[in-house]
């Protein structure tokens, strides 16, 4: 298995990517790491509370388990240096599995132990393996059936807990929190002001952690959740509490799989990257199709290639058209594939890319059929081998109007997990498209 992180200890933490080398990263603007940070996931639970026979990291949807999702969301930052996967020790070999299957980097499995307490510190255990200089200077810890977290409020909690030695995430209190007697009657209630929910990621330099877990009690091992509290109670370390976005909840029951399937497909539909060329007449085509696709909620960025820092847009979970002008020939679309490969994003989850050739001559029939059926066919088979969807659209100049076919569009939509959307079935041209 081909891995960042050696399988028997950490991966070295002093190198780092130049600014330069991961300039093209999705990473928030103006954040710098310049310390190893590592992951620890602990994915040991049964899950009984969804009320399947599947533990829930392990349910899949969309064609993925759903720990596969947070890993990846942990993958893609690459001031990340290994991520540590807790796992019950019947489902070592499963996890191994998904690893493999789905291409995954920086990852190391470790066996669980018999609570969460005893799991996590199984996880930070195996991050202090060999020398010293080795070890992460944060190590972040984040809950397995929490996809969402996101690369920004990641890098808070980094910078928070290098500077105060731990720091979490909170939210508001949704709910009134009360205790009862033991009759099952009302004792008291909690002022809610006063309280937040504790959440997940949580940040600690690694000495806090490594020293809260030798110094704490069977009791804490057997019936604790808060590693914060450890930190306080046998480090002295008070963290610095931030509130997190709404994003952070939690997978617990059955209904919230259906949830977290349908935040992905929204996700996935959700933005669009349109190639330009640098052509003027794609130009003013993107501009139209921004106007036509405002109403489906849909995000979609122009540029006119991918060099440069254009090519960030690479490493995003957006979906691609390329537009090109005339002319037959399928070599825009071949390369940006050839990139799409190059980075592997398409093993996480399908892509979509569209080739939309708009002719602005006679060359073209009225009826739609494509400049060339067998090589847009023959690529479209090549790329679904690398979960790549290739689909072709076919525009052309008639009355003063580019007409779209509509169905093609609903269909590429579709593809990428959107609903089917209403269309115009016509994109009137700008003056200034001939």
């Amino acid at each position: 298995m081909q891995s960042d992180c050696d399988p028997h200890r950490p991966a070295h933490p002093g190198v780092f990517p130049t600014r330069e080398a991961r300039k093209s990263d999705h990473q928030p603007a103006g954040c710098s790491v310049n310390f190893p940070v590592s992951v620890v996931l602990p994915a040991g639970g049964t899950g009984e509370r969804t009320g399947l026979l599947t533990p829930k990291q392990f349910c899949s949807f969309l064609g993925r388990p759903l720990i596969s999702y947070t890993v990846q969301a942990f993958e893609r930052v690459p001031w990340i240096q290994c991520i540590v996967v807790v796992v019950a020790k019947e489902n070592v070999d499963l996890m191994t599995d998904i690893i493999q299957r789905f291409q995954h980097r920086k990852v190391r499995v470790v066996p669980g132990g018999s609570t969460r307490h005893r799991s996590i510190c199984n996880g930070v255990l195996a991050l202090g393996e060999g020398e010293e200089e080795e070890r992460p200077k944060v190590v972040i810890i984040h809950d397995a059936v929490r996809p969402f977290v996101e690369e920004d409020f990641l890098y808070k909690i980094a910078m928070a807990a290098k500077e105060q030695g731990a720091a979490g995430a909170i939210r508001p209190l949704v709910s009134t929190v009360i205790a009862t007697t033991q009759e099952g009657y009302l004792d008291h209630s909690l002022e809610r002001a006063k309280y937040r929910a504790s959440e997940m990621p949580q940040g600690f330099t690694y000495d806090v952690i490594y020293q809260a877990y030798q110094r704490c009690s069977e009791s804490d091992f057997e019936f604790g959740t808060e590693c914060l509290h450890l930190a306080l109670q046998y480090c002295g370390t008070n963290a610095k509490l931030l509130q997190g976005p709404p994003t952070l909840w939690k997978v617990t029951y059955k209904r919230d799989l259906a949830a977290a399937e349908s935040i992905i497909k929204e996700t996935l539909s959700g933005t669009a990257c349109v190639i330009t060329g640098g052509s003027a007449q794609a130009v003013t085509l993107a501009d139209a199709l921004q106007k036509a696709v405002g109403a489906l909620d849909t995000e979609l960025d122009v540029i006119p290639d991918l060099l440069g820092e254009n090519a960030r847009y690479l490493l995003k979970e957006s979906n691609f058209i390329q537009v090109s002008v005339n002319g037959s020939s399928l070599s825009e679309v071949e390369t940006l594939l050839r990139d799409l490969e190059a980075v592997n994003q398409a093993v996480l989850h399908p892509l979509v890319v569209i080739w939309m050739h708009l002719s602005t001559s006679d060359e073209l029939s009225v009826s739609g059929r494509a400049v060339e059926p067998a090589a847009i066919m023959d690529l479209a088979s090549a790329a679904k081998l690398q979960n790549i969807l290739l689909y072709g659209i076919q525009l052309h100049q008639s009355k003063g109007r580019v007409c779209v076919c509509t169905r093609w569009i609903t269909h590429c939509l579709a593809a990428c997990g959107a609903p089917t959307p209403r269309l115009r079935p016509c994109i009137p041209p700008s003056p200034s498209l001939p």
